[in-house]
């Protein structure tokens, strides 16, 4: 018998699992990788939301659990993940430089924004206007926290890779039994694959596509995030990301042409070198109605929960939530009644 069976392994099963170790609770993660938002995320840390220069949802004390969350996974992983990066905002206008330094005032946001102008030194970069930069910021890469930690569950004896057959799914009122592994706990943190689960697909999670490009451009040389109408996030070997759009009809992992000739047209009105596609991924994000994550235990099922709907800021939420949920479960913690599905039971009722 182990303490939990965690179903799914993107940044929710990830924080979950890492929230577990720390309080020596035994576990095991079974996952088959088809949900691929966390491995193609751009990872950024951002509090700002800076379409409306506005704070995220708790983002700062998000951001203060998250950057020792991501140092100590370095340290057990023996891997690099977290790349502190400012973020240079483009200003499209002088208006919005004034609106940059009216929001740099605010008592939420002033610890992040920086109240000087850069003026734009980089000849590869149409910015008349300058930038506005965010502080305390950077990317954590999915990628190789992802492959790591697999690894890491695998030489522990803790990974099995599978499609989570609901069939073999057995539940009593104290242990939850899947073929041959009996846990006292399950929680599902599968992302936009929650759609498909017959427990907690009541939940309005919604599912956003999102696509990124990854190009070689030499003469770039920029270090720091740019964020205009699409974002480009520095890489090793003078590589970058591109991002990201936003579709909300099509739910499959597919890229496609539409969306990439959408991000090298926004590419287009600031980007003046040359530079190549060299990849182009897409995945599903974990998206609710309400903007919202989903977590909390099943309205019947007592010993089932969700870690889910973080949309496009997992690398944040991740650890915040997952404490939630730990200390929901085992110390009997009231959860955020914002992220708590509770506000959603009446929908489960009338299924």
């Amino acid at each position: 018998m182990v303490d939990y069976i965690v179903v799914g392994l993107g940044l929710a099963g990830i924080s979950f699992c890492e929230v577990l170790e720390e309080n020596g609770k035994t576990f095991k993660v079974i996952t088959d990788g088809s949900q691929q938002a966390s491995q193609v995320a751009g990872g950024l840390y951002n509090p700002v939301i800076l379409k409306r220069f506005t704070m995220a949802w708790k983002a700062k004390m998000q951001l203060q659990g998250a950057k020792p969350f991501y140092q100590k996974l370095e340290q057990k992983l023996g891997v690099t993940l977290d790349y502190e990066l400012p973020v240079l905002r483009k200003f499209a206008s002088i208006e919005e430089q004034n609106l940059w330094f009216e929001a740099s005032d605010r008592p939420d946001l002033d610890y992040f924004l920086s109240t000087k102008i850069i003026p734009n030194n980089n000849p590869s970069i149409n910015a008349p206007h300058g930038f506005g930069e965010v502080k305390h910021t950077g990317r954590i890469d999915t990628r190789a926290l992802i492959r790591s930690y697999k690894s890491y569950l695998k030489n522990s004896g803790a990974f099995v890779e599978e499609t989570f057959d609901f069939d073999a799914l057995s539940i009593s009122s104290d242990t939850v039994s899947y073929k041959d592994i009996i846990a006292k706990k399950l929680v599902f943190a599968t992302g936009f694959g929650l759609k498909q689960n017959p427990y907690f697909g009541y939940l309005p999670l919604n599912g956003t596509k999102g696509e990124l490009l990854i190009i070689h451009a030499p003469d770039y040389k920029e270090n720091n995030v740019i964020k205009s109408s699409v974002f480009t996030i520095p890489m090793e070997n003078d590589r970058y990301l591109v991002g990201a759009t936003y579709k909300w009809q099509d739910k499959t992992n597919q890229p496609t042409e539409e969306s990439k000739n959408e991000l090298l047209r926004k590419l287009s009105t600031f980007l003046q070198c040359d530079f190549e596609v060299v990849d182009h991924v897409a995945g599903i994000r974990p998206t609710v109605v309400d903007r919202r994550p989903l977590v909390g235990r099943h309205p019947e099922h007592q010993n089932l929960y969700v870690l889910n709907g973080f949309g496009s800021r997992g690398v944040m939420i991740g650890p915040y939530a997952s404490k939630q949920l730990f200390d929901f479960i085992e110390k009997q913690s009231e959860l955020d009644p914002e992220m708590d599905i509770q506000r959603f039971t009446k929908k489960y009722y009338s299924n």
